[in-house]
């Protein structure tokens, strides 16, 4: 009985190794036709067609320029080259040298940057006779009001800068409240202000005086910016933008001349009104020389 059983348990075995190796048969046979599609496929893909390849040759060849040779090949697909004027010889129609090449860009970019230059000279010529233009409507319209010389005029990379006089014109000592005098200049720049599309600093310098000790200012950098403040507000209720408009004081740190000048009290203790130019800072960075130039009586 029992050897019956030790039989029967050893066809059972040798029947699960025969279904193992039918099945590893099974794979290795889908593996292969797999392997055939894969080629097939890699085949397919190869076959050249001869009229797009035709027509790609001769593009290149009209492209390209100059004599081309025909080299067939022994390969079954020579018969692609049969009736096209050769083979294009794509090496020989771009230039091999590289100092040739490197010249062409340097030449290049050295034509780039001089027209790049010739264009912000231009630039800087145009924003500075607009920014002359305006200062002479200023002077004019201070000259018909009979205040003429009360501003000093200066165009710098920030644009033009309209240096107008504190000191018993606009203001009393330590004081920031305007003066008819001053209340009469502000209203007669305010338009020509008015009409120019540009943004606008009002700058507060006092000169290097300390104030009153136990007086209403703690120092000059309070009073300097309360009277930018107080011109700002004037030309904004005279019709400038007020959106336009920036205050600032600067105290004594920004003198218009030393301190040893006969006139540094009064003309250090001043108030700046500054038509931002617009153009670019290449452009604005020009600006100084053609004022320069234009003082010396030279043309810009």
């Amino acid at each position: 009985m029992s050897a019956g059983h030790g039989r029967r348990r050893k066809k059972h075995e040798e029947h699960e190794e025969h279904e193992n190796h039918e099945r590893w048969l099974v794979s290795a046979f889908d593996m292969m036709t797999l392997l055939f599609v894969l080629f097939v496929v890699l085949f397919a893909m190869s076959k050249v067609d001869e009229q797009k390849f035709a027509a790609l040759a001769k593009g290149m060849a009209e492209s390209f320029g100059g004599p081309i040779t025909v080299q067939p090949g022994p390969t079954p697909e020579g018969s692609v080259l049969d009736g096209l004027p050769g083979v294009i010889d794509i090496a020989s129609a771009i230039p091999s040298d590289p100092t040739v090449e490197q010249a062409e860009i340097d030449k290049a970019a050295a034509a780039a940057a001089i027209q790049r230059a010739e264009n912000i000279a231009s630039e800087a010529k145009a924003e500075y006779a607009e920014l002359a233009a305006a200062r002479d409507k200023i002077e004019a319209a201070l000259a018909a009001a009979g205040y003429s010389g009360a501003a000093r005029y200066e165009i710098d990379e920030r644009g033009l800068i309209v240096h107008i006089v504190a000191d018993q014109v606009l203001f009393d000592a330590e004081q920031a409240v305007l003066r008819p005098e001053g209340r009469q200049i502000l209203s007669a720049v305010a338009p020509t202000l008015t009409g120019l599309p540009n943004e606008f600093g009002v700058e507060g310098h006092a000169n290097h005086l300390p104030v009153t000790p136990g007086g209403m200012w703690p120092s000059n950098w309070e009073l300097s910016a309360t009277r930018a403040t107080t011109v700002v507000r004037y030309l904004a209720s005279a019709g400038v933008p007020e959106p336009r408009l920036t205050a600032v004081g600067y105290s004594s740190t920004r003198p218009l001349v030393p301190q040893t000048d006969p006139t540094a009290l009064t003309v250090n203790r001043r108030v700046d009104v500054v038509v931002l130019s617009d153009a670019s800072a290449e452009a604005n960075a020009l600006l100084p020389d053609l004022d320069a130039a234009a003082q010396q009586g030279e043309t810009p």
